[in-house]
């Protein structure tokens, strides 16, 4: 079977970083795809590319311009012709780097940039790239014998528990939380008309915890020491969920630990 291909969106830093390191050193042969506004500005990404020679694919993808997108993809299907994996890592909390805590703070700007980077790049991701995941070898995830049952590739879009419509009970955050819940939507919908397709392809929410990040920063101080995690430990939580994926848990969102979070 040909060598796994995996593409990072929203790579340069946090989750998108360690779980490009993560498939580099767990995955074998895996080869990685890793995308970024600015990967000349990427220096800890850019050094993955020496420490793993022919195996880390850098390219630029501002995840807001659809042209961006659709130019990546060209390039991705001349280069490697598939896909096994997409993970949407990419996010905004908000323009001003904190959540709104009241109407007041609202602004149609800072709403529509949030929902930009949040929901409508994964769409235009998997608008794009869903033919070279129909392409995949199924390299990642939990292949069941029958073969009707079995997919080409997988979708995982990070969203956050505070999109969670079922679990809202303290308000506030009006940009990110609508923006993440639209993406588990999507996701839905995704998982939906590529669950239809020959072959399939698998789409889930997966929701990191509290991790240390740049975009949770500013809320750390409320936040307990054992729930705050490293990017490390995340992403080992959430591969250790994708490698367990298959047809049968599409279309839902998960948390890190493994259990699956109301819409």
């Amino acid at each position: 079977m040909a060598a796994p291909v995996a593409l990072i969106q929203g790579a340069s830093r946090g989750l998108g970083l360690e779980f490009c390191k993560h498939i580099l050193k767990n995955k074998g042969p895996a080869a990685v795809i890793a995308t970024c506004r600015n990967p000349d500005g990427a220096a800890e990404l850019r050094g993955l590319v020496g420490q793993h020679p022919g195996k880390l694919t850098l390219l630029r993808l501002d995840v807001t311009q659809e042209e961006d997108v659709r130019g990546a993809a060209e390039r991705v299907k001349e280069s490697f012709g598939r896909l096994d994996l997409i993970v949407n890592s990419s996010a905004m909390l908000h323009p001003s780097g904190k959540g709104e805590t009241s109407l007041r703070d609202v602004s149609a700007q800072g709403t529509i940039s949030t929902l930009m980077t949040n929901t409508v790049g994964p769409l235009v991701m998997a608008k794009y790239f869903a033919p070279l995941l129909q392409k995949g070898g199924g390299g990642f995830g939990l292949q069941p014998a029958e073969k009707s049952k079995q997919h080409s590739g997988i979708i995982i879009n990070i969203t956050a528990k505070v999109g969670s419509i079922g679990d809202n009970g303290l308000g506030g955050w009006y940009s990110y939380r609508m923006s993440k819940a639209a993406l588990n939507m999507a996701t839905r919908n995704l998982s939906i008309e590529l669950g239809r397709s020959r072959p399939k392809v698998v789409c889930v929410s997966l929701h990191p915890g509290t991790v240390n990040t740049d975009l949770s920063r500013p809320y750390h101080k409320n936040v307990p020491k054992d729930k705050l995690f490293s990017t490390k430990h995340s992403v080992n939580c959430l591969m250790s969920i994708i490698d367990a994926l298959n047809i049968e848990k599409t279309g839902k969102a998960y948390s890190w630990d493994g259990t699956e979070l109301p819409w």
